[in-house]
């Protein structure tokens, strides 16, 4: 078993407000609070254990696994407190279901993308090692998700990803950059999530919706009164999905 962080001595810990204990050794993390519920209307047996701050964290089960799902908030930073924090109480399995920025021309809106790996356009990872280390998915995560979509008969872009810090300073130059490496998307929580998982010897996966394409010059919420498109918000169920049957077989 890996070393727990120093939080794992405090009776509670001091964002999540959870305990040994408390939580499963599998945690569903989607960065939109509200996205605990959604995930949680899929499975049985479930109970609110904390809500504090960007944090909601709820136990659950579904087809007999039991699993926590938890919310991370928005970026890095946010994402390796929620980490470090179930880390403590006994989470050893990851699985982010969030949502990304398309970087491919036919990458459309609503498909979905499980990342082998994230590139460290972000700060938070800097903290913890040299940029130089990789930010990896867990092989037997990534395979259950990709299991997870072939079961389901679900298509999924497979491959690298990146984890930027600055939602709004995602300039022309980067999304050409980025592009021309053949990364498929951009999101905010990954690279944190893969990089904590991989240093403490635990596992993490990553499986995120298209809701907008930089190449094509849509971000989400640009055409829309809410933050998703209508095939996005349809495509996070089927996401969801994806996420709990991956959860099943690990």
């Amino acid at each position: 078993m890996p070393t727990p962080s120093d939080g794992a001595h405090m009776a509670k810990q001091p964002h999540l407000l959870v305990e040994e204990g408390d939580v499963h050794d599998i945690a569903l993390v989607p960065g939109d609070p509200g996205r605990v519920e959604r995930i949680a209307e899929q499975c049985e047996d479930i109970e609110q254990v904390a809500q504090n701050r960007e944090y909601t964290v709820v136990n659950a089960t579904y087809d007999g696994r039991e699993l926590t799902i938890c919310s991370t908030g928005i970026g890095c930073p946010s994402a390796t407190i929620a980490a470090e924090e179930l880390a403590a109480v006994g989470v050893e399995t990851f699985v982010r279901v969030g949502t990304t920025g398309a970087l491919q021309s036919d990458i459309e809106i609503g498909d979905m993308v499980v990342a082998t790996a994230a590139a460290k356009e972000e700060g938070t990872t800097k903290r913890y090692e040299r940029v130089e280390y990789p930010a990896v998915a867990d092989y037997e995560t990534l395979s259950a998700l990709v299991d997870g979509a072939e079961a389901r008969d679900e298509d999924v872009h497979v491959g690298p990803i990146a984890s930027d810090d600055a939602f709004y300073a995602e300039t022309e130059e980067y999304v050409e950059d980025w592009e021309a490496a053949n990364i498929l998307a951009v999101e905010m929580e990954a690279a944190a999530l893969f990089t904590l998982a991989r240093r403490k010897g635990l596992r993490a996966g990553a499986i995120c919706t298209v809701d907008g394409n930089l190449v094509e010059g849509t971000q989400k919420g640009e055409t829309e009164d809410e933050e998703l498109p209508e095939k996005a918000k349809n495509n996070v169920e089927r996401a969801i999905g994806i996420a709990l049957d991956a959860a099943t077989r690990l």
